[in-house]
């Protein structure tokens, strides 16, 4: 499904959002866009502001500057957005293809989440509280999404890769989330966090 002319969305790039392609990701097998993935990341863990993120999603990542790159050395990763402890929100990949960010996965039944999800990165660690400024950009992404895509759910990595994955993680606030996404915009709630 393509975006109309007047839409913010082109070639599934969003005019809102700084473009630093990636060169990690692949065709979609299939245009039924469905489902948002929230995942939280900084590099190296637990700092913030840094070049890093950018520099992993685009292989330009030097795997000798901090002993933890060492874990995740040749790592070919991507996620189409990035949301900053500021707001800021950044893209690598187009809506419209296959960004690497969810691994083995599954939501409802349905396997390889890769295929039909946008993947979305907050910049933080699952345990430490995310920004005023990333809850609102979020909302407004996914909005803009689902106007577009018939985006119908929203969940965490560590829903659709539960006991491999945690983040966002139990700082995550999901009813902020429903809250900010509000009921009257036809949306459906966001996924219940893991008990």
């Amino acid at each position: 499904m393509s975006a109309p002319t007047s839409s913010p969305w082109h070639a599934g790039w969003f005019d809102g959002a700084r473009h630093v392609p990636s060169p990690n990701f692949g065709p979609r097998p299939t245009t039924d866009i469905t489902l948002a993935v929230v995942h939280s990341i900084s590099l190296p863990p637990g700092q913030y502001g840094g070049p890093e993120i950018e520099q992993l999603f685009t292989n330009a990542l030097d795997w000798s500057a901090h002993p933890y790159f060492e874990q995740i050395r040749g790592a070919e990763v991507s996620a189409h957005f990035v949301i900053r402890r500021d707001g800021e929100l950044i893209q690598f990949v187009s809506v419209l293809d296959r960004a690497w960010h969810a691994g083995k996965s599954s939501w409802q039944g349905r396997d390889n989440c890769n295929d039909y999800s946008v993947g979305i990165e907050l910049e933080g660690l699952e345990d430490h509280p995310f920004e005023d400024a990333q809850y609102l950009r979020l909302a407004e992404l996914i909005k803009s999404l689902s106007t577009t895509w018939p985006i119908a759910n929203v969940a965490g990595h560590q829903h659709i890769a539960p006991g491999r994955k945690r983040d966002p993680g139990q700082a995550f606030d999901w009813p902020r989330l429903n809250a900010l996404l509000g009921s009257s915009e036809g949306f459906p709630e966001a996924s219940a966090p893991l008990a």
